[in-house]
């Protein structure tokens, strides 16, 4: 796209048009950039370099993903399983479990108990499931499932902890 497209775009934007597809961001900055190249001297690379900055910020932060989404029932499929109000009604001692579209199912291979204790593997690394997070009713659904909460850090890096584990049978 074409700087001179993109300050037509920002002036569309400017008159109340609609700009949903993320481009009347980019627009803006290009709008304040093209300003800045206005002014004359030292104001001129004063404020060349912050709307650079500005510009290659704001396209970083376009690029970013957005976190997880908490409930992930995307084509309705949970809404009308018969055992949605089961799923609903789950709870481990740290709370309620949340739904079927909250939970993710594990093949036999990403479950395991070792010395009593449950361990899932949860992107490639083997999680140990606390013993307050184990719900006790029997499985209506018969899959192992676990209901993690994910805390990505910038230092730390991939952070989980269990809320809710459902065992299957391991067959």
């Amino acid at each position: 796209m074409k700087i001179d497209e993109l300050l037509r775009i920002s002036r569309i934007e400017q008159r109340g048009g609609d700009m949903s597809d993320g481009s009347s961001i980019l627009a803006a900055m290009i709008s304040v950039l093209s300003r800045s190249l206005r002014q004359p001297g030292l104001a001129r690379l004063v404020r060349t370099t912050i709307a650079v900055a500005a510009l290659a910020g704001g396209l970083g932060l376009q690029s970013l993903p957005l976190p997880d989404a908490m409930a992930r029932d995307l084509d309705g499929r949970h809404a009308n399983s018969p055992l949605k109000g089961w799923f609903e009604s789950l709870r481990s001692r740290r709370g309620p479990c949340c739904s079927d579209a909250d939970g993710t199912a594990l093949s036999d291979i990403d479950w395991e108990v070792q010395d009593g204790r449950y361990r899932v593997r949860i992107e490639g690394i083997w999680w140990n499931v606390p013993d307050d997070a184990v719900v006790t009713e029997p499985n209506r659904a018969g899959r192992t499932m676990v209901w993690p909460v994910y805390y990505r850090e910038l230092n730390t890096g991939l952070r989980i902890e269990v809320r809710c584990f459902l065992p299957g049978s391991m067959t």
